[in-house]
């Protein structure tokens, strides 16, 4: 079976209903006007690969009840980190040192605001980023904030961690890469957001629940190793490791075949549980449960909204002509 094909049995096999503002579009092309003005320096071909890399249907498919001005503010953030990521694991990437200093002025300019300007974080991300924040900075409260930027915090930390580890030519085991990858994700950023897109802050004990807490995590596993397999075939050439299928391959001696194979049955068993402790939460109280319900939703539309958005879109390539195994007995 192809990487295309694996990825759309996967497809059907979740639970999850498929979700997709009908802003989304015309976002995507008030995003594509904005780029002259940031200086992006991209040559036709790189607009290209950005327009059908169609970040507003992603974001789109994760709040689909955002206005469209929200919409615009979550795809502009989306980008920026798409940018981001190119910018720490292209051909030229950064090194651990320049992603520390990213890591560190970015959270300055969060926590701060855009008067300082510090050399870690210049030019179109920069610029990207403080046109993307002022409308949160603005609305959102303070405590709301901080959470946000603690998360970018972590997402940071875990690409500086594998920047190092890269440069180190460590290759992460397992259960090593599986907690890596949970801040590499930037799933936590795009959980909290939906508190600014529905207006609803979820207050700090139910945020920390447990259960709220276990369900986050496993959501993150999910969209992470879908997103894994995906991109497999450029991360055995670029990441170093850095890939479930590349980790379970390299500590259980195994063929790719099989990697795969283990690492699709891990996805089913991280959705069937997924599904269980959703089915388990309960009610926190009628001021609480509609902001509960929110941050649910928007871990499952990140599951959901990564498969149908990685179909869809031109960053990761799911054509037929790389081989995957079926799942097992069949």
């Amino acid at each position: 079976m192809t990487t295309g094909e694996t990825l759309r049995v996967l497809r059907t096999e979740c639970p999850i209903p498929s979700r997709l503002s009908p802003y989304a579009d015309d976002v995507q092309e008030w995003l594509l006007g904005l780029l002259p003005d940031l200086d992006l320096a991209l040559d036709d071909a790189a607009v290209h690969r950005l327009a059908r890399g169609r970040f507003a249907r992603y974001a789109g498919r994760l709040y689909p009840d955002a206005t469209e001005a929200d919409l615009q503010v979550l795809t502009a953030l989306f980008t920026w980190f798409f940018l981001v990521d190119d910018a720490c694991d292209g051909s030229g990437r950064l090194t651990s040192e320049q992603i520390r200093a990213l890591r560190d002025d970015t959270l300055m300019l969060l926590r701060e605001g855009p008067r300082l300007r510090p050399a870690g974080l210049t030019g179109p991300l920069r610029s990207l980023l403080v046109l993307a924040w002022e409308e949160p900075r603005r609305r959102m409260p303070a405590r709301w904030r901080s959470r946000f930027t603690d998360a970018v915090g972590r997402h940071l930390d875990g690409t500086w961690q594998e920047a190092v580890n890269k440069e180190a030519g460590h290759r992460p085991g397992v259960d090593e890469y599986v907690e890596l990858r949970r801040a590499t994700s930037a799933a936590e950023v795009s959980y909290a957001l939906v508190e600014f897109a529905g207006g609803r802050p979820l207050p700090d004990p139910v945020h920390q629940h447990p259960l709220l807490r276990q369900i986050a995590q496993v959501g993150n596993d999910l969209l992470s190793w879908y997103n894994d397999l995906a991109s497999l075939e450029r991360d055995r050439a670029t990441a170093g490791g850095h890939n479930l299928v590349l980790a379970i391959e390299a500590e259980l001696a195994v063929p790719s075949a099989h990697a795969v194979t283990l690492a699709v049955e891990r996805w089913r068993e991280s959705m069937r549980r997924f599904v269980a402790l959703r089915s388990a939460v309960p009610s926190f109280g009628p001021t609480v449960d509609r902001a509960v319900t929110d941050h649910l939703d928007v871990i499952a539309y990140a599951v959901r909204g990564t498969i149908d958005w990685t179909l869809e879109s031109a960053r990761y390539p799911t054509g037929d002509d790389e081989p995957v195994v079926t799942r097992s007995g069949s």
